[in-house]
């Protein structure tokens, strides 16, 4: 395969994971809003539920592999800690931002019958953020911490026989970062029983304490939101995963470093299966379902398989054969969230809620697809074309000026 064809493959394969979340999330939120009477209590709604688990751990995990990207870039440019940090923790604050403009904007389309304890509801936008920002933070630490390495120096500044020393330098720095992101994913999964529990921080205020644990205003954790605790670990967990795969040895060996994590997610659901038949718990309340960390481990298992065969499809089989649905939803990810949620939950519901049997719901749901996956063509079309027609001005405008075009 060409070096192109392998880059598209690598790179198609995170639009391809972002979409196929995108997807499950329509049928959990269509099912979940417009299935009423029996078909709420089948085993199809059920399953369809079951389905629905995954989108917010792959949106996380894809984050934190994105976030190794464009650090990975930032880093190839030599650029300082402290300018990392900022572009990247910005980044974080735009999308959390986003997250409360989303909430404002739902309030206000609800005004008359959605509570003002609304507002501040932890959904899953401002956990990417937040995310992204402590993800920052840790990066910021772990590159601070290495001091000898020459930041922000320009090539002239480096002697030419500390070449190999520089690149050492980057691996540790790299090898740094892979270690500390996986050590905070598995922190945040061990600490997570107990901040729902026994060490509540219940003194904070409920708006604040809900990032911790998700407690709202109604007193007890709930499983349906997107605390820190545990959902920020797996962004983490995708940081470690993105950071090893821009390594060297990795770039080198693509399909067998793909291999290797889909072997690795075997062996993380088998030891989380271990782990949760072990007589002895150390928490004083296990829940395996909401805040083990068994649960964490087979979650993240299962997304390591996901990855490795997305990566698959994406190089070996359709999944980038011309024009790719999933693909295309997952370059537009933020936008078709954004404007679904009215379509299937708001005032302006293609169906009537909890008034339609399966296939009454499969076809609003088809409808929803066809027509987020048009609204996420246009704006990634729209955007190109804006783009390409700014650089021709800039190009016919340069060649206008004088000095450049012999026009005096």
């Amino acid at each position: 395969m060409p070096p192109s064809e392998v880059l598209k493959s690598r790179l198609g394969y995170i639009d391809w994971m972002r979409g196929l979340a995108c997807l499950l999330m329509f049928q959990t939120h269509c099912y979940d809003s417009w299935l009423g009477g029996a078909a709420r209590q089948s085993r199809f709604f059920m399953r369809s539920q079951l389905l629905g688990t995954f989108p917010a751990p792959l949106f996380l995990f894809l984050a934190g592999i994105s976030f190794a990207l464009v650090t990975e870039k930032l880093l190839l440019k030599n650029l300082p800690p402290g300018q990392i940090a900022r572009t990247t923790i910005s980044r974080g604050a735009e999308i959390f931002g986003f997250g409360l403009l989303f909430r404002l904007q739902e309030y206000v389309i609800a005004w008359g019958w959605a509570p003002k304890s609304d507002l501040f509801r932890v959904d899953i936008l401002n956990t990417i953020g937040v995310s992204m920002m402590l993800m920052g933070i840790v990066c910021w630490l772990v590159l601070c911490a290495q001091s000898k390495f020459m930041w922000g120096q320009p090539p002239t500044a480096v002697h030419p026989d500390e070449a190999r020393l520089q690149t050492t330098k980057i691996f540790q720095s790299r090898l740094s970062l892979i270690v500390t992101a996986a050590a905070t994913a598995l922190l945040i999964s061990l600490l997570t029983p107990l901040l729902w529990t026994t060490w509540r921080p219940s003194w904070l205020p409920w708006p604040l304490e809900s990032y911790i644990n998700g407690v709202h205003n109604l007193g007890t954790p709930q499983p349906w939101l997107f605390p820190i605790f545990p959902w920020t670990a797996f962004a983490f967990a995708g940081l470690a995963v993105g950071f090893i795969l821009q390594s060297e040895w990795a770039r080198t060996r693509q399909a067998k470093v793909f291999f290797i994590l889909g072997g690795a997610g075997v062996v993380l659901v088998e030891l989380s299966r271990a782990l949760d038949r072990l007589p002895v718990q150390l928490y004083p309340v296990y829940d395996y379902w909401h805040t083990s960390p068994e649960f964490f481990l087979i979650r993240v298992g299962m997304l390591l398989g996901i990855v490795t065969t997305s990566y698959a499809w994406c190089r070996w089989g359709a999944g980038q054969w011309g024009f790719s649905p999933l693909i295309q939803l997952g370059q537009a990810s933020l936008l078709v969230y954004w404007v679904h949620i009215e379509f299937v939950y708001g005032r302006v519901s293609i169906l009537p809620k909890h008034g339609e049997g399966i296939v009454g719901a499969s076809a609003g749901l088809l409808t929803i697809f066809l027509a987020m996956l048009a609204l996420a063509y246009i704006r990634t079309h729209t955007k190109g074309w804006m783009k390409n027609r700014f650089t021709r001005t800039q190009a016919e405008t340069a060649t206008l000026q004088p000095g450049r075009s012999g026009i005096s």
